[in-house]
This record gives structure tokens, C-alpha cells and sequence, in this order.
């Protein structure tokens, strides 16, 4: 049995979907891209209507993954997961990631590489933290040995990400600012070997400023 299209309005709410009337009754939405063909007085036939509501599935799906792309890069593990907690299918959840990789829109080699880069320069943490938040996203092992390859040494970002965390620990007694800051560091995934002398260098380092400070305060007031 056909039925005849008889209004194609633009939702309010929405302006990217229409409303299809059907028959001279609300029939669905669907986005205008996947509407872009259809006119009043067109016949769908039920096989039709429901390749259109198919393709609609999909157009939402994938918009919501570039709405994803758009907040921030993410890797296929993430894409597809998002989407599944949204109650999209897996085939159509396999097409959207094919379309999007067909664009260069998902690369986990790159987005490894990105969220390295990142976490460097942002919040330094050890090899083996990034190692494992990246197998969590679902790198392979091999995009992420490369990512992590060019990382600078372990003491040097042990020690980035010490003197970020240690200017908010000034004024504090040797065994608060030693357990303080072994404890953000030993979160970062640092090991306590080259944690030790770095926390000792950092404290040495306060101690002598704060000395200063108090030496020319003395003179001032002299």
C-alpha cells in the first residue's frame, strides 16, 4: 500500500529535521539531508518508508559522532561506546565508524599521539599511566609505543609535573610537603625511585628561596 506525502514542514525545535505528514497526518521526522529528495504528493510504498527511517538512524548517529569529534578528538573504543550508550545498533554503529575513518575523522595513531602530547603539556604523568589510560580508550600497543616514544625522559617529566603541583605546597613543614607531593606523583604513575630525589631537590630548592626572602626582607627593614 502507498501513501502520499502531503506536508514537509521544518521542526521549530529543530531546524536541521522536517515533520513528514502522511495521508494528511503526522506520519515522522527525519533530517533534511536524508528528506533532501522528497516533495508533497511523492508515494512511499511501507518498504520505502522504512528504508527512510534507516537512513535517518544513521544520519542521526553519525551527526552525534561529529558532535563528539567536535568537543574533542576520540578514539573508535570511545565513538563506540558513546553511541551505544545513545541505543544505536551495532551495524549502524559500524557504518558511522567506516565513514568516519573513510574521512580521517578517527585515527588512533594520531588521537594516541594527541593525547600524549596533551597530557605532557597539561598534566605530566609517567609512561606507565598514559600507557594504561590509552589501552582503557582502545590503542593498540603499537600506536601507543609510538606515541610514547617521543616522550622526553621519566625524571625530566616527573619533574614538570613536581614543580607544577609543589607552588601550591609553599610553607609547609619537610614531612607534609614530602608526603604531599610523593603522593601526586606516585598518582601520575611515577616510580618512587625517581620520585625521592626529586621531591628532596624541590624541597631543597623552596627552602633556599624562602631562606632568601627572609634575608632580604631583614635587610629591608634594617
Amino acid at each position: 500500500m502507498e501513501r502520499v506525502i502531503t506536508a514537509i514542514k521544518g521542526q521549530k525545535r529543530n531546524p536541521q529535521r522536517v515533520n513528514i505528514d502522511l495521508d494528511g497526518e503526522f506520519a515522522f521526522g527525519l533530517s533534511r539531508l536524508v528528506a533532501a529528495w522528497l516533495k508533497p504528493g511523492d508515494r512511499l510504498t511501507e518498504e520505502r518508508i522504512k528504508q527512510l527511517l534507516e537512513k535517518d538512524a544513521l544520519e542521526v548517529a553519525f551527526q552525534r559522532a561529529l558532535d563528539l569529534l567536535n568537543y574533542r578528538p576520540r578514539s573508535e573504543k570511545e565513538i563506540r561506546q558513546r553511541l551505544t550508550d545513545k541505543g544505536f545498533q551495532p551495524d549502524q554503529i559500524d557504518q558511522v565508524v567506516e565513514k568516519l575513518t573513510d574521512a580521517n575523522l578517527v585515527k588512533d595513531e594520531a588521537f594516541a599521539r594527541m593525547w600524549v602530547e596533551s597530557r605532557n603539556e597539561f598534566h605530566p604523568r609517567g609512561r606507565r599511566l598514559l600507557r594504561y589510560e590509552l589501552r582503557s580508550k582502545g590503542i593498540t600497543e603499537p600506536h601507543i609505543d609510538s606515541a610514547l616514544k617521543e616522550l622526553p625522559g621519566e625524571e625530566e617529566l616527573a619533574k614538570k609535573a613536581a614543580i607544577q603541583y609543589a607552588r601550591r605546597l609553599n610553607g609547609l613543614d619537610w614531612l607534609t610537603f614530602k608526603n604531599r607531593l610523593s603522593g601526586f606523583l606516585a598518582r601520575r604513575g611515577f616510580s618512587y625511585a625517581t620520585i625521592a630525589p626529586i621531591v628532596k631537590t624541590l624541597w631543597e630548592t623552596q627552602a633556599s628561596a624562602t631562606l632568601n626572602t627572609n634575608i632580604d626582607n631583614e635587610d629591608f627593614e634594617k
